[in-house]
Parts: C-alpha cells; structure tokens; sequence
C-alpha cells in the first residue's frame, strides 16, 4: 500500500460510518489511497495484484482492518490509509460446523478460514439468499459489523442435516435452532 500526502482533518472528514455493529466511524487521519490491487475470491482467498496471497497470517492481519460502507464497497481501514479493495462474494468463509442440541437449545459454530469461532445467535445469525433466476442457495453467518462468512457448500449440507421442517401458510421451511433464534434455511419444494 502506497503512502499518498496527508489530508488534513479538515478535507478527511470524519470518515465512512462503519454499518452495523456500531464500530462509529473510521480514523480521520487516514489518507484516500483509492482502489488497492487486493481482490476476496468466492472460496475465501486473498489476491494481491492477481497472485494468492500465499501466507494466511498476513491476509489474517489485513483482514483485521476490513470494513464495509453504508454503499456495501469494502475497505482496508488504518490509521495512516484507506483504501478499497474488491470482495466477489463475502469477505469470510466458514470451513467448519460444530453443533451441540437440539431446538430452541442447540448451539452451532462456525469456524472461519481464518480460524476464528463464532456461534451462531443475535450478534451471528445466518441467512441465505436464492438465486431468483436458479432457485440456488447461498448461506452467510455474520461476523462482525456487516461483514459475513459464506458458508461453503459441504458445511451448508450439514447444517441442512440439521434442520427441521415446519409447515408457516402453506409452505414447509427447513429451519435451524443456535442462540434461542430459529433460522430460515430455505423451502422444501
């Protein structure tokens, strides 16, 4: 990342407002860098400037700066610059599932390609978006202020073992429990 002239506070402004989580807004001293070449593939790699970036713990460090805006572009947030990077899908994957329950009891975690745990519930919940044109579905559990992990296809087939059905107007849901919070996987044709 290229050091670019300061900007003063003034011209900074207070910065791009975190979305939810409330983490308030960003460093004003940090400088407009524009777009860095870093790219998040859809399986969870980091890419800078087309090459994988081969060592976790340095795409582990950048992802520690990683923020959304209120537009969803993505950014690498420091105190000295910023910058936006590219991101095809979600930022995080979740490469593992650990499940302990059943109902309004069970607990379900998700461990994130970058090894961190977090369980599903109010601060983590999951959802899962359908293609309208293929019906496909694509899962997410939240990480933190507005950023989500996708949850990779084998993971998302063990939470679907899971799930239990139950008929809402009609139509049968496939649901799971984690946190006291039922969620919506999706209807069963």
């Amino acid at each position: 990342m290229s050091r670019q002239p300061p900007i003063s506070a003034s011209k900074a402004g207070p910065g791009p407002a975190a979305t939810a989580g409330g983490a308030g807004a960003w460093p004003v001293s940090a400088n407009e860098c524009g777009a860095f070449p870093i790219r998040i593939a859809r399986d969870g790699t980091w890419f800078y400037q087309g090459s994988p970036i081969g060592r976790k713990p340095m795409a582990k460090l950048f992802s520690t700066v990683l923020r959304r805006d209120d537009e969803g572009r993505f950014w690498l947030v420091t105190p000295f610059e910023r910058g936006t990077i590219e991101v095809e899908d979600a930022p995080f994957t979740a490469v593992e599932m650990q499940a302990r329950g059943a109902g309004p009891e069970a607990t379900i975690r998700f461990r994130t390609n970058f090894d961190d745990w977090l369980t599903a519930g109010p601060d983590h919940p999951i959802r899962v978006r359908h293609d309208p044109v293929t019906g496909e579905p694509s899962p997410y559990v939240r990480v933190r202020d507005g950023l989500d992990a996708l949850i990779l296809r084998p993971v998302f087939y063990e939470l679907v073992d899971r799930a239990e059905s139950r008929a809402d107007g009609g139509v049968t849901v496939l649901r799971v429990w984690s946190g006291g919070i039922a969620f919506g996987l999706g209807e069963i044709p």
